[in-house]
Parts: C-alpha cells; structure tokens; sequence
C-alpha cells in the first residue's frame, strides 16, 4: 500500500515588512528623542564683550543669576539677599570654588555689588562673570 507522503513546506518568513517595521520604529524613536541641552530657568540678557570665550564653563560651574527684576537665584533657586550668604557658606569647597555670577545687563549696578560682597563674605575667592560675544 502506497500511501502518499505529503512534504511539509518551511514557513514563510517575510523579510522585506519586518525590515520596514524596523526602519519605521528607528526613525520615530529618533524623531522622539529630543536632544536638547538644559535650558536656564531664567532668560537672561547677558551684557557683550568683546573678549568673551565660547566655553561649556556655565555647566561646570555654581551660578548666581541676577534678571532684570533683581530676582536672585543660585543654580536656579530664588534665594534672597540675606540667604545668599549663608547657602554660600555651606557650599562644600570644590563648588565653593567654581561659583560663577551671570547677571542681566539691565539689573542694577548696586544689586550687582551687594551681591558680590555677599559672595565675598561667604568665601568665594575667585569670582568669573558670564558674558557673550559681541556680534
């Protein structure tokens, strides 16, 4: 008796779709992913200089910021006069001595100096400025 053998056929696998679908999923998690840097809390209108360098140093560094208001924050926390020094104080040395004053070409001038005789007393011994290239 002769029976007859059927030969299983392989399954099929569709490349070419399961390619597409991997394309389409790449190019949406890069159209996803933002690759933005961190954006300051603050808008500030840096004053120009002509002798100012580009450098990622605002990243390294503790920053009081000054707006126009004469709004006071340290590394984006409103802080007030009286505060500053003491929250300088407590900073440990190594940031201590990164601390880096940014402030607003419209805040005023007498801001701007009891700020940094805050700073002073609270041990800042070095004390950069922030500015932006002229154009």
């Amino acid at each position: 008796m002769n029976f007859a053998v059927r030969k299983r056929r392989a399954p099929l696998i569709i490349i070419v779709s399961l390619v597409d679908i991997l394309i389409i999923l790449l190019i949406f998690f890069v159209v996803s992913t933002t690759f933005k840097k961190d954006q300051p809390e603050v808008k500030i209108n840096l004053p120009e200089s002509k002798t100012a360098k580009k450098l990622p140093a605002e990243l390294d560094h503790v920053i009081v910021s000054i707006d126009q208001n004469d709004e006071i924050k340290l590394d984006g926390r409103a802080i007030s006069m009286d505060e500053l020094e003491t929250a300088v104080r407590e900073l440990p040395e190594p940031r201590k001595s990164t601390l880096a004053l940014q402030a607003d070409k419209k805040a005023s001038f007498g801001t701007i100096i009891k700020i940094m005789d805050a700073l002073k007393l609270g041990g800042v011994r070095n004390l950069p400025a922030f500015t932006r290239e002229e154009k």
